[in-house]
């Protein structure tokens, strides 16, 4: 495995660039000095008036109460824009630092709110196939949090819909920058239905795949984007501004130290949630430990040296209390978890 000489990020992310021993992320974030911020602001801003429509909503953005959903509509409403925010759900265990953030979120910028929630029987079943079969959990819910938003931008024909960031360009798999999400969306929803053969191996029918998808082609009724292109995407200032509004963290409620992680206040909603973010690293000999140390470092919040002392010691780790909510919900003893779990250990990744 060769890490990045910059922030420490490894190769073995799927798709990651590398050029002279430094990661395609590290790059893109450098060019942010030459990016000129205002003019893209200015694009934004024309963008909006675009899509202002003179009825109840603008955009839809989704959110799920975290630092960057503060952030989002923070950002979207200084345009003076009026979103309706959409959640897509997952049936784990909910922290009290998450719905309460959510809640407050709602409240405090006066937005309503349309929560979509896979049901339960569907989850499970295309949960454990996932993880079974592709060493990827939570598989399905992702391609959801994608599509839900502009199946229903479509359906209640709002034009806009505001992403947070172009992960593949901020986290090293893509070299150009732009606002337009909607040839990733595409990609999405062909690869969903590109899959339906093994899912329906599974028992989970194309019907099922297809409640999750706008129906049809994709014919550019709706125009979705990322805001990353348009406001320079960093974890600190979004931390901070939601903070502002009342945000809350782990260790602010006290319910959870968190093991395998170095902060309490990335991806907070739900429990489960954190072991299908851990499963990366049997797999590529790395977690979020890795992903969020590389950020800090870039954005000149963690020196190198720190971030390598963090993931060495915490990279392999797996929350026992996310893994045992994944596993109550799913059906697992533990005896089946580490029997699927083994059969994705790559043998290039140390066991302690």
């Amino acid at each position: 495995m060769e890490r990045c000489t910059r922030c420490g990020f490894p190769d073995t992310r799927p798709g990651i660039i590398f050029k002279g021993g430094v990661c395609q992320a590290c790059l893109n974030y450098e060019k942010r000095k030459y990016v000129d911020w205002n003019e893209r602001w200015n694009d934004f801003r024309k963008l909006s008036e675009m899509y202002r429509n003179g009825n109840r909503y603008d955009c839809i953005i989704p959110v799920s109460g975290g630092k960057d959903s503060y952030f989002l509509i923070h950002t979207a409403t200084e345009m003076g824009l009026k979103p309706l925010c959409v959640t897509v759900t997952d049936p784990f265990t909910h922290t009290k630092a998450g719905i309460h953030n959510l809640s407050n979120l709602l409240n405090t910028f006066g937005i309503n709110h349309w929560q979509y929630r896979i049901n339960e029987d569907l989850f499970r079943r295309t949960t454990r196939a996932a993880f079974e079969d592709k060493g990827e959990p939570l598989k399905f819910i992702e391609y959801a949090i994608y599509t839900i938003p502009v199946m229903l931008a479509r359906a209640l024909n709002i034009g806009l819909v505001i992403f947070g960031e172009n992960s593949g360009y901020e986290y090293g798999s893509r070299e150009e920058d732009t606002f337009d999400a909607d040839p990733d969306i595409v990609s999405i929803i062909e690869k969903c239905r590109s899959e339906k053969s093994w899912w329906a191996t599974r028992g989970v029918t194309g019907e099922e795949i297809e409640s999750i998808l706008p129906p049809g082609e994709w014919d550019k009724e709706v125009q979705a984007i990322y805001m990353s292109y348009f406001r320079p995407w960093s974890s600190v200032t979004h931390l901070e501004i939601a903070r502002k509004y009342g945000f809350k963290d782990l260790d602010d409620t006290g319910e959870w130290f968190r093991k395998g992680t170095i902060e309490q206040f990335e991806q907070i909603d739900s429990k489960g949630y954190l072991f299908h973010l851990w499963m990366k690293y049997p797999k590529f000999g790395f977690q979020r430990v890795s992903d969020i140390a590389s950020r800090r470092v870039r954005e000149g919040a963690m020196t190198l040296r720190q971030a390598q002392a963090q993931i060495f010691d915490k990279d392999p780790v797996c929350d026992p209390i996310a893994k045992k909510d994944f596993a109550d919900f799913c059906g697992y003893d533990e005896g089946e978890m580490w029997e699927v779990i083994n059969k994705w250990w790559s043998p290039n990744v140390p066991r302690d």
